[in-house]
């Protein structure tokens, strides 16, 4: 069966629910209170995960948002305010670790449609067209399990993997220039999130 590639990334895309977290606020609190424990029993509960300790204690005990999106309900739910990248219908998939995915992307880039192979421009371009959503759905998956907690300019992110074996870690979205996510990492080990929260992820990729 030959898959739809243009309605699945029309579908998945939906998960991000970028109406509803996107736009900041017309006034907004720089640290917002803190959540109580039944708020983020709720959060979690409705998405479906478990917070990793370390940042479960950061809305917990100090503020909402601040350094990270700020965690809040909305009238869809539970989300990220100002965060348009997280794939809320993907959180309970595992995070790929980037070595799992390799081979297929590069399976998957020399499959791209060369316009000689075809009779007329429009085949061409429907062609092009669905490798093109194949390579959404693609990428749209490589942060599966992961929340984008803070926004880092140029198109860059900071990812908390909430699922999967990787569970806890922090990774720096660099797909805007390098193609890559990469782990942040202090002293040559996993970053964890309180040690995190007093440095830039920039400083803390290696490139």
């Amino acid at each position: 069966m030959t898959t739809d590639w243009t309605a699945e990334a029309r579908r998945i895309a939906r998960g991000r629910r970028f109406d509803e977290f996107s736009s900041p606020p017309a006034r907004q609190a720089a640290s917002p209170l803190p959540l109580s424990e039944a708020e983020i029993r709720e959060a979690e509960a409705e998405l479906g995960i478990a917070f990793p300790d370390q940042y479960r204690e950061y809305p917990l005990r100090q503020s909402a948002g601040g350094t990270v999106n700020r965690l809040c309900r909305s009238s869809a739910g539970w989300g990220r305010h100002g965060d348009s990248s997280t794939n809320y219908d993907l959180l309970t998939t595992d995070f790929p670790h980037p070595d799992s995915y390799r081979a297929d992307e590069d399976e998957l880039d020399a499959r791209e449609p060369p316009a000689q192979d075809f009779p007329d421009r429009n085949a061409y371009q429907a062609a092009w067209e669905q490798w093109d959503a194949e390579y959404e759905v693609f990428q749209e998956r490589k942060t599966s399990g992961a929340v984008f907690i803070q926004e880092n300019g140029c198109g860059f992110s900071t990812l908390l993997v909430v699922t999967g074996p990787h569970r806890g870690s922090l990774w720096f979205d660099g797909r805007a220039t390098c193609d890559l996510i990469l782990p942040l990492t202090l002293e040559g080990r996993p970053v964890s999130f309180t040690d995190w929260l007093a440095r830039r992820s920039t400083d803390l990729v290696c490139w």
